[in-house]
């Protein structure tokens, strides 16, 4: 289960920006030696993209994959984003599995402030997402309940796309909503020049995948995205 002394980082105050590297962008054949380099060279906590093939078009990791990850890297913050229709079945699964945050949309399928008690129920942090084209209304009033709030600054599905500039704004709108141990996640085409805009509008968890492990030199990537 839960570490509770790792599940405090997303309900810690804001302090430095954190950089998470998403591990859809590893190669999966090594994904322990890639988890443990990005974690060696500056990484603050990993990222794992949850996808159902239905929410998005696409299929990826699931709760074995994260306990994995768990057994070789044990007192790393794992930080799991559910890009899934109907989230809730797999909130327990993914806190045996090691999760320490576990993150819905506010565009799935269920009621996101039972999904945040059940997720602080079971032990983990819990964090709220939202499109790059979806009413930030829709957010708004739910804010309160959670630890972390994620924008996403691409469409979700895949890795690799562009950073959408638009969505800075819901930063900027969050970050003069958010308390002092709430924090604020881009999720997206986030790479050192991004980064920077990113931080400026108030984000102080940045989410890179193929910026950092397509890079030769992770440590030196993380560094420039977290402006250290």
């Amino acid at each position: 289960m839960v570490n509770s002394k790792m599940a405090s980082l997303f309900s810690a105050a804001r302090s430095m920006p954190m950089v998470a590297p998403s591990i859809l962008s590893a190669d999966f054949g090594i994904l322990a030696d890639e988890c443990k380099a990005v974690m060696d060279q500056g990484a603050d906590l990993l990222h794992l993209d949850v996808m159902d093939g239905h929410f998005v078009p696409n299929l990826s990791m699931g709760p074995s994959l994260c306990s994995a990850v768990r057994n070789h890297l044990p007192s790393t913050f794992l930080d799991v984003h559910m890009m899934v229709t109907n989230p809730g079945a797999f909130i327990v699964p993914f806190a045996k599995a090691g999760a320490n945050n576990f993150t819905v949309h506010v565009e799935c399928d269920e009621d996101p402030i039972e999904l945040a008690n059940a997720i602080h129920e079971a032990g983990m942090t819990a964090g709220l997402a939202i499109k790059p084209e979806t009413d930030f209304g829709l957010m708004e009033p739910l804010v309160e309940s959670f630890d972390l709030l994620l924008v996403m600054s691409v469409h979700p599905g895949f890795s690799g796309q562009a950073f959408i500039p638009e969505v800075l704004e819901t930063t900027k709108r969050l970050d003069g909503m958010i308390g002092p141990n709430q924090h604020i996640q881009m999720d997206g085409g986030v790479d050192p020049e991004t980064g920077l805009l990113c931080r400026e509008a108030g984000c102080d968890v940045l989410v890179s995948a193929s910026a950092i492990f397509k890079q030769p030199d992770y440590g030196r990537t993380i560094e420039l995205i977290r402006g250290s």
